[in-house]
Formats: structure tokens, C-alpha cells, sequence
């Protein structure tokens, strides 16, 4: 099969909403080689503890990649503890400039409970305008939904869990297995 001919892996749509002094970070479960779905209960949200301090992370991308990439900051956050801002700005920097991060076909949402960023290959670490961002294949189907729920009677949790299940309805790419994670400010 010539490279170009290979289906492609489809899946993720990843959601970051910040209301009320909380930060969710919410992911669906699928996974998709081409038409097909390989599987529909993936974790693609994790929290991790560098340094004794929490942050949440969701990815969107190849798996092996993203992985690559949390082990990075990971480690950014353990040379900066606390400073998720400075660690997600060093992350961007080397997966600009360096040759083998260059090809990592991943992107990353972020938070320690107060900051939400969106960390992409391209060397941007994006902080959403509305309290709302969204990466992945229905990433823009969240992304609206979520942003038309942020004036709503809803809790964060709520409004990710709604404009998931929106995105799901909508993308072949999502499904509603979801992963919920919440920090605290």
C-alpha cells in the first residue's frame, strides 16, 4: 500500500471549559483507522503530578506522539513547578525547533485549575478567548456548542458533557465514551 493510499487514523475531540473557578477537561473514546472505528473507549484526558502540583492534560492526534509530548511537559513541570504557563511555553519552543519533535502529529490541552491552554505543534500555546477551547476531529462542533452553554445555568462539567454529546451527534469521529477530568483553581 503506498503511503498515500493509507486510510489515516481519525479520533478525538478533546473540550477545556473554565467557569466558576474550575477548570474540566472532558474526551470521547473513539479511535478510527479510515471508515473503521478501532476502538471506542480510548483515554485520551489524564491528569498528572509533576512536582506535587496537578494538571490535566487532553490530546488530540497520533497516541505514541501525544504521549511523547505529556512526557515532555511533564518534565518542563518538574524543572518549573507550579509555573504551567513557562512549561507549556518551553514545550512549545522545543517542539518547534527541534527536528525530531517537529514531527509529532499531536495537540494538547492543558490546565493547572486556573490557566487553560491549547499547545500546538506550531509553537503556539493558546489561552481561549470565551473560556472554551476544543481540539480534534469535532473540536469545532464542541467548541460552539460549548461557547453557546457558557451563559447557561451550567456548571462547567455540565456545559462539556452537553457540547461532547453535540460533537458526537455530529462527527462520525466522536463518540460519547467520555473521560472527565476537573481541577480545581
Amino acid at each position: 500500500m503506498a503511503e498515500n493510499d493509507f486510510p489515516g487514523w481519525h479520533g478525538t475531540t478533546i473540550i477545556g471549559v473554565r467557569k466558576g473557578g474550575k477548570v474540566v477537561i472532558a474526551g470521547d473514546g473513539q479511535v478510527s483507522l479510515g471508515q473503521t472505528v478501532i476502538k471506542g473507549t480510548a483515554r485520551k484526558v489524564r491528569r498528572i503530578s509533576p512536582g506535587g502540583y496537578d494538571v490535566v492534560a487532553g490530546f488530540a492526534g497520533s497516541t505514541a506522539d501525544a504521549f511523547t509530548l505529556l512526557e515532555r511537559l511533564e518534565s518542563k513541570l518538574e524543572a518549573t513547578p507550579g509555573q504551567l504557563q513557562r512549561a507549556s511555553v518551553e514545550l512549545a519552543k522545543d517542539w518547534r525547533t527541534d527536528k525530531y519533535l517537529q514531527k509529532l502529529e499531536a495537540m494538547l490541552i492543558v490546565s493547572d485549575g486556573k490557566d487553560l491552554y491549547v499547545i500546538t505543534g506550531a509553537g503556539d500555546v493558546l489561552e481561549p478567548e470565551h473560556d472554551v477551547t476544543a481540539i480534534g476531529s469535532g473540536g469545532n462542533y464542541a467548541l460552539a456548542a460549548g461557547r453557546a452553554l457558557m451563559d447557561s445555568d451550567k456548571d462547567a462539567e455540565q456545559i462539556a458533557r452537553a457540547a461532547m454529546a453535540i460533537a458526537a451527534d455530529i462527527c462520525v469521529y466522536t463518540n460519547g465514551n467520555l473521560t472527565v477530568e476537573t481541577i480545581q483553581a
